[in-house]
């Protein structure tokens, strides 16, 4: 199979505004099931051999346990009980709002109480409309749905690959459902003082300093997939250090900085692979020597921390 196969955001756009909402149902359901993580690392999905899943979930809120599933090969959302049972539905043919009762449906017979404490999507244009009442959005193309899957699994393998040279504080590389990108951080420890009318989201996501690698795929303020870094806070004279290879950039977003390479920009290359490792690395580089950090400290090149196992043997 092709790495990092083409998918501009033209051609997938409404299965993509769909698909994102489809993961905000069962995203929230998550966030109300799950044991509450530093930086909201309880929340995001995590990748399968077949789509995407919560992982475990109950108890903490006197549930029984239970997973749910997008299985983007068959094309089901699959809820599935510790005691084996199981119910599942076809992701074609489904709005929103038909989704939103489908799942709750799906709980309620396998006897989860599912709680959704706000059922609207979150920081999407149509943040006020309830997922019960939108019918707009109903376009599943399995063929792109499908490819999403291949490309999230590809990114996150070369993710984990980027993850192993880093020993210190770091979070997994997941899936988020609030902004649809995978990503993962690594963090230096250093507290940080965030101004008081920043929302409860982003206090608890920054409240330490982080250099943050990822992809998305593409919205309307950047229309095209992209790999992505960015450093919060961020430091003087971040966007004077240079990335790798020579077409990435930095791109302003909001008051700061993102080292961005296109997508197809990547796939183009004679190895994708490598240039995506070189990008992050470029990244990690310029933030950590801005910010200060002791990179030598943090390093684990290999995933190995124990200096003796560096030593090559004869």
């Amino acid at each position: 199979m092709e790495l990092f196969p083409p998918i501009p955001l033209g051609e997938w756009q409404d299965t993509k505004e769909t698909l994102h909402r489809f993961a905000q149902v069962v995203g929230k359901i998550r966030l109300a099931a799950s044991a509450r993580r530093n930086h909201w690392w309880n929340v995001p999905f995590h990748l399968t051999g077949r789509g995407m899943t919560t992982r475990p979930m109950g108890l903490v809120d006197r549930n029984p346990v239970f997973t749910i599933d997008f299985d983007f090969v068959d094309h089901q959302l699959i809820v599935t009980t510790l005691d084996g049972r199981a119910i599942s539905f076809p992701l074609m043919g489904q709005s929103v709002a038909s989704f939103h009762n489908n799942t709750l449906d799906a709980l309620a017979a396998l006897d989860v109480r599912a709680g959704i404490r706000i059922p609207r999507p979150y920081d999407l244009p149509d943040s006020d409309r309830p997922f019960a009442e939108d019918t707009e959005h109903a376009a599943y193309d399995p063929e792109l749905a499908n490819r999403y899957w291949q490309v999230l699994s590809q990114v996150a393998l070369v993710l984990e690959e980027f993850a192993a040279g880093f020993s210190g504080k770091a979070s997994p590389v997941h899936h988020f459902w609030h902004t649809f990108d995978i990503a993962h951080s690594r963090f230096s420890e250093r507290h940080v003082d965030q101004p008081p009318q920043v929302d409860p989201v982003t206090r608890e996501a920054y409240s330490r300093e982080l250099i943050s690698f990822g992809f998305w795929f593409g919205d309307d303020k950047f229309a095209e997939p992209a790999f992505y870094s960015y450093t919060a806070p961020e430091p003087a004279g971040l966007t004077t250090e240079p990335l790798t290879p020579a077409t990435a950039h930095w791109v302003a977003s909001n008051e700061s900085h993102l080292a961005v390479l296109r997508y197809d920009e990547a796939r183009g290359e004679g190895d994708p692979r490598a240039v995506v490792l070189a990008f992050y690395e470029s990244a990690y580089q310029a933030g950590a020597r801005r910010a200060g950090w002791d990179i030598a400290q943090f390093a684990s090149p290999g995933g190995i921390t124990d200096p003796q196992l560096l030593v090559p043997r004869a």
